[in-house]
């Protein structure tokens, strides 16, 4: 089944570099009330490419959220009921191969989770089981789009790949780095699984674009020892520019219609019956859970 994308906005979480990006037009911010706490900041909405957008910076517009402190349920949330169906995650990664350089794009398709499970990962529980199918953690359909409409930029980018969700706040030990690398790893990060998971039980579809800012710890050969916080943030100024061409490429090409199966994640997936629900579990996920229990 196809969806008519009427009313659907798009997503975008990301720095507050895009908060500049070419042909935003904010129309509105705002505080989103969620029942799982406070988003990591207000949500903007505007227009890019004639298309309603959404956006929040993951880690506040000042940067002074650590990975571990993000509301991630909260900020899902607050996409979903402001209205997005897709959401576009610009996402700092180091790799773990040679021929993934800095400056480089990698459009990540799967996840291997390293953190500790302290961070919320799902809307579910407190009298409400849900098992959603996961396989392919992020939206095909919209990967594709991203892809497609990115082709002709001066930039290399690496259609698919395997990101390692690792804890934080520090950096990989060596030790740690090439294990992933041992793996068949592609790069890593400290905040995009928990991301991924939501936005499919929520409904949305979910793309990551990864701009590589380093070699994580592993790779002497790259002229630096390990990987640090300067290198990091100085390579993510140079990625703004292509982390702003990107998004308002994909933007203007995305399709009317959603093709995929990303709507409709929680069929069959709730195993709880509705009479056994607590009212205020059922109300808490009411956007969530809405035809599908």
């Amino acid at each position: 089944m196809t969806e008519k994308r009427t009313g659907g906005k798009i997503g975008i979480i990301g720095g507050s570099a895009l908060y500049s990006m070419k042909g935003l037009e904010i129309t509105d911010s705002r505080k989103v009330y969620t029942p799982f706490g406070e988003p990591s900041d207000e949500m903007v909405s505007g227009r890019l490419g004639g298309r309603e957008v959404l956006f929040m910076p993951r880690h506040m517009r000042n940067h002074s959220l650590l990975p571990t402190e993000i509301n991630f349920r909260a900020n899902i949330y607050a996409f979903k009921v402001m209205g997005a169906d897709s959401i576009l995650s610009v996402s700092a990664v180091g790799s773990l191969k040679e021929e993934i350089r800095p400056m480089d794009v990698v459009l990540v398709d799967q996840f291997i989770d390293r953190t500790n499970q302290g961070r919320s990962t799902t809307f579910f529980g407190d009298g409400l089981v849900a098992h959603i199918a996961f396989a392919e953690p992020v939206c095909v359909c919209l990967k594709e789009t991203v892809y497609r409409s990115n082709r002709g930029l001066d930039v290399k980018i690496h259609d698919g790949g395997t990101y390692v969700n690792m804890e934080g706040p520090a950096f990989s030990t060596k030790a740690e780095s090439f294990l992933y690398k041992s793996w068949g790893a592609d790069v890593i990060g400290m905040t995009n699984i928990q991301e991924a998971r939501l936005s499919r039980e929520a409904g949305i579809c979910y793309a990551t674009i990864g701009l590589v800012t380093d070699y994580d710890s592993w790779n002497p050969a790259s002229g630096v020892d390990t990987v640090s916080g300067d290198m990091v943030l100085a390579n993510l100024k140079k990625n703004a520019y292509t982390a702003g061409e990107m998004v308002l490429n994909t933007v203007n090409n995305m399709p009317d219609e959603r093709a995929c199966g990303c709507k409709d994640a929680l069929r069959d997936a709730i195993f709880t019956e509705k009479a056994s629900v607590p009212r205020e579990t059922f109300e808490r996920l009411g956007p969530i859970i809405e035809g599908f229990i």
